[in-house]
């Protein structure tokens, strides 16, 4: 049976190569080794406990049910997760972390006896290639390891361990003060085995490593707590080596619960990582917004005409869809899919958000980089023969290509932007041409992707629905946020587009019949929009509306800081994959609007 928590119950832990979710009842039930794409050798999340977990808490009494624990937090602004149980004989902590990376990836568990004696137990059942393949597991020099194909996970510990069902277990006792450690680490096969753990070490260096890290953060306005929190959760989703940052950590967790709507977020999609560039270096962190330029560079290097809407984090572009037919998926929902067949599309308005990063990089001052000026001309180029063309919009429908609106908005915007880096005198460009054309998307724009009756812009040419990324049209600059024509478009998503709470949805789906998306059912409503309509609130002066609307938001917030993709306005839950930069970088953008606007409580 089905042993997943809610999305909202899953804490995040991380070593910004990878990253592991970890339940409320101490159950890892997700973690991909070596890397954010990998296999998981904890699939739990989208199967059953056959797929794989790591139980680490309270000995369960009576044939009980794990009971979650009482409390738990994060230490500090770190991503080291404490998690505390009181029991009838006393109180336990256990420390979950991955330290950053030096050599083997690690997950570090220790258990703290607090006060009295409690009794725990450490279920331990890998499962390789999405919990498919059993491994052989067996011991080396009392160390546990557990071998399938290219891949091999090591347990060390001083507790005593013992096999049972395909599962490794160990039964201990902690007092106050004592302290038993469990690491798990990866390593190819084919290697040597990786060295001996240092538990304490690991803590205190990965606590040295986060204080550092955020001592950088240059924001420290009246929502420093959720910003800060989002920061970190973004730190975790970029892969280290190459600067690639993750959607998400996960794949397959529904945006429909039991419905199709499920993808794998563990890639780099360009919008994603563009927008994340900017909140990082409206925060303080150049060296992550210098790292993102020069894996988007690499990436992209030679073939700019084919510009991809997303990629592998160390660059790859084969992301070949497959469904993984063994795994049921989270409580039903399935396919499970690996890999994203949306990779091949076309969607026009990347090139608007990579450009509006460099220039939002060259504005902000980071060093020039020659080749990012070459690649933003060579863009345009593409877009000049191009921009007129129907595509798949922001949202990757699997629908017919459509005039989206938000595409040719997003077009004109690289276009623009590079306007202006000609005018600066940084670059040499047809500079008369490329007004031309900013003015000829522009006036087309207005003309055919506007409403005169409803007085609003719309989802596409000639189209009657809506879609909340209109929202972005006075903050990307393509009309100012007095003008009638944004305040009605304003008032229009809010009209047919909110939830009862208030919340955004992207655009109308059609339940059992296919909508334009081209896919059946539902989904909740989307956190990124609601978070652009908090900031487009605050643009045209209803600045009180903004910051209700924005702490609104901040309490669909996990116990930890964390959001999913989505929120469910009928079950009240978080849906989606999970944690997602995409809505955590337009929380840290409308409260530095609204900190600079001045709007905010207390």
């Amino acid at each position: 049976m089905p042993v997943a928590g809610r999305i909202e119950d899953y804490a995040l832990i991380g070593d910004m190569q990878t990253a592991a979710l970890i339940g409320r009842d101490g159950t890892a039930d997700w973690l991909c080794l070596p890397r954010f794409d990998s296999h998981a050798i904890f699939a739990g999340l989208l199967g059953t406990e056959e797929n794989g977990f790591w139980r680490l808490g309270p000995t369960p009494m009576g044939g009980e049910e794990p009971r979650p624990a009482d409390r738990r937090r994060y230490r500090g602004d770190s991503l080291v997760l404490e998690s505390e149980w009181d029991t009838d004989r006393g109180t336990v902590r256990v420390i979950d972390f991955m330290p950053p990376r030096d050599g083997a990836p690690q997950l570090v568990r220790i258990v703290e006896g607090v006060s009295g004696r409690v009794r725990m137990t450490s279920a331990l059942r890998m499962r390789f290639s999405y919990g498919w393949v059993v491994p052989w597991v067996h011991k080396i020099d009392h160390r546990t390891v557990a071998v399938a194909g290219p891949d091999s996970v090591w347990l060390d510990t001083e507790a005593e361990t013992y096999g049972k069902d395909l599962t490794t277990y160990s039964d201990f006792t902690v007092a106050p003060g004592e302290r038993v450690a469990f690491t798990i680490s990866w390593q190819a096969s084919h290697l040597k085995p990786p060295p001996y753990p240092e538990p304490d070490v690991a803590l205190e260096n990965t606590e040295e490593f986060w204080r550092d890290w955020i001592a950088h953060c240059t924001y420290h306005g009246p929502y420093r707590e959720p910003v800060i929190r989002s920061l970190i959760t973004l730190k975790a989703l970029t892969y280290a080596p190459t600067g690639g940052i993750v959607a998400a950590p996960t794949t397959s967790l529904p945006e429909d619960i039991g419905g199709v709507r499920n993808w794998d977020y563990r890639f780099t999609w360009l919008r994603d990582a563009a927008i994340t560039l900017s909140s990082l270096l409206r925060t303080g962190y150049r060296d992550e917004a210098r790292a993102w330029r020069e894996w988007l560079l690499r990436a992209v290097a030679g073939d700019p005409e084919n510009l991809q809407i997303m990629y592998g984090i160390a660059g790859e572009r084969e992301l070949g869809e497959t469904e993984l037919t063994w795994l049921p998926g989270y409580e039903g929902s399935t396919p499970v899919r690996v890999g994203n067949g949306a990779a091949g599309q076309l969607q026009l308005d990347v090139y608007g958000e990579v450009t509006e990063a460099l220039h939002l990089a060259h504005m902000t001052g980071l060093a020039r980089n020659d080749y990012a000026s070459l690649l933003q001309l060579k863009l345009i180029r593409y877009l000049e023969d191009h921009w007129d063309e129907p595509d798949e919009g922001i949202w990757e429908v699997r629908g017919p290509r459509r005039h989206f609106v938000h595409s040719k908005v997003m077009a004109w915007v690289a276009v623009d932007r590079t306007v202006k880096l000609i005018e600066s005198g940084e670059v040499d460009g047809p500079l008369e041409r490329w007004r031309d054309l900013r003015d000829e998307i522009h006036r087309t724009v207005c003309e055919r992707g506007y409403d005169k009756e409803r007085n609003t812009f719309t989802q596409s040419y000639g189209s009657q629905e809506l879609d909340a990324s209109l929202l972005l049209i006075p903050q990307m600059g393509f009309l100012p946020p007095d003008d009638k024509r944004v305040i009605g478009t304003i008032e229009a998503i809010q009209r047919e587009l909110s939830t009862e709470d208030g919340f955004v949805m992207r655009y109308p789906t059609a339940g059992a019949t296919p909508g334009v998306d081209g896919l059946e059912g539902d989904e909740g409503a989307f956190l990124a929009c609601s978070f652009w309509l908090a900031d487009d609130l605050a643009m045209i002066g209803r600045v009180d509306e903004a910051r209700q609307l924005f702490e609104k938001l901040l309490s669909l917030r996990n116990d930890l800081g964390l959001l999913a993709e989505e929120w469910d306005p009928k079950l009240k839950r978080q849906v989606g994959n999970f944690p997602q930069a995409f809505s955590h970088v337009p929380l840290i953008d409308t409260a530095l609007r609204l900190t600079a606007s001045g709007a905010y409580g207390g």
